[in-house]
């Protein structure tokens, strides 16, 4: 036994296969869109980190900020509603906007197999034109996965659009990864807030290049394009846990680095499906792998779809990382730390708020009849 271990390791050590040229065509399309402000953020973020085969798409209302985005393709929608200035923080505008340049977002996710949407919800231009870009994504086949950033509690009138666009989200993308940026306050109180709104495009951007390499980069135990298809295809809200070790008792270490993470705020036991990728250096054992899976997986159903990929990396000698997505979470946890929360009403004397109602009415139809006109 020992000389068929030697040869093994032998052969490790000196095995360095070259793909075939007729292979490397088979590369699929990944695109990530940012919509609105926030998702303009993370896709120059995710730019700043450097993620191969991956297309990089900012679409905005707002010209300014579409101006300062770094991507490889930016997009100005609903300019002759807006001007450039912005949906106002109304999702109907940011809505209309997308479905004006539907045309345009269609040859840009020609072809795509893989389509993740950056997206702050509570604001207009990314809540109300992110289900309109999952739906073009959907409608051309691609597995669509979409990121949403809740708001704050204290923003209450963003709260109720936010929730509504999630759930809009909820029913045309494959399955929703849930943030809450409640967290950052919680974890992170003293940080400079443009520091803060970091740590969040950062984990998006690692998570998405986490996913890019675990499928287009050969593994030791491979995550294909197939496998991806089938945990996220199930559909629902997702979780993501990303865990990061180094030293001695790593593979403990990591798991706990993942269950405690500070930027989710969903139970994520009884998940019907698990999307788990190790990347270690050449010190990885066989049992730590296995170890990291069971106690990341020990909760989860038993009858979970489990895809599980490892990556040898030389950069990671003596350490370890761990990037893994729940699927199939349940429905009434999906708003996270706002499925509770009550938005207080106002005593108001009915004279006033009758006057308040039809004020509203004024400014939708006045917002509703520009669109009209322009159209």
């Amino acid at each position: 036994m020992k000389s068929i271990i030697s040869k093994a390791l032998m052969y490790c050590s000196d095995s360095k296969e070259e793909l075939k040229e007729d292979l490397k065509d088979f590369v699929p399309k990944i695109v990530v869109v940012g919509c609105g402000g926030s998702g303009n953020n993370t896709v120059t973020r995710l730019t700043e980190v450097g993620v191969d085969n991956v297309v990089k798409i900012a679409i905005n209302t707002d010209k300014r900020h579409l101006e300062m985005t770094k991507a490889d393709v930016r997009v100005l929608i609903g300019k002759s509603i807006t001007g450039g200035l912005g949906a106002g923080g109304y999702p109907e505008i940011g809505r209309k906007a997308a479905e004006m340049a539907r045309t345009k977002l269609e040859e840009l996710l020609a072809n795509a197999d893989m389509v993740f949407i950056c997206v702050g919800l509570g604001g207009g231009t990314g809540t109300g034109s992110a289900p309109v870009v999952a739906d073009i994504a959907k409608k051309i086949g691609a597995i669509t996965i979409a990121f949403a950033n809740m708001p704050f509690k204290v923003e209450r009138a963003r709260i109720e659009k936010a929730k509504q666009g999630l759930i809009e989200l909820k029913d045309v993308c494959d399955t929703v990864i849930v943030l809450d940026n409640n967290k950052l306050l919680e974890y992170y109180p003293n940080l400079p807030i443009n520091a803060a709104f970091s740590v969040m495009d950062q984990l998006i951007a690692e998570t998405i290049k986490g996913i890019s390499d675990a499928i287009n980069k050969p593994s030791l135990v491979n995550i294909d394009f197939a496998d991806v298809k089938a945990v996220i295809g199930q559909g629902g809200v997702s979780v993501m846990l990303v865990g990061e070790s180094k030293g001695q008792d790593k593979s403990k270490a990591v798991v706990r680095d993942c269950l405690k993470h500070p930027l989710l705020d969903i139970d994520y036991r009884g998940a019907t499906g698990a999307l788990l990728h190790i990347t270690g250096g050449q010190d990885l054992t066989i049992k730590e792998a296995q170890e990291i899976a069971n106690n990341i997986t020990f909760e989860i159903s038993p009858n979970a779809n489990v895809k599980m990929g490892v990556r040898i990396d030389p950069e990671f000698e003596n350490a370890v990382r761990v990037l893994a997505i729940m699927t199939g979470i349940k429905h009434k946890e999906f708003v996270g730390s706002f499925e509770d929360l009550e938005v207080p009403k106002l005593e108001v004397p009915k004279v006033e708020a009758q006057k308040k109602v039809e004020n509203k009415k004024k400014q939708s139809n006045n917002i509703m009849g520009i669109i009209d006109v322009i159209k």
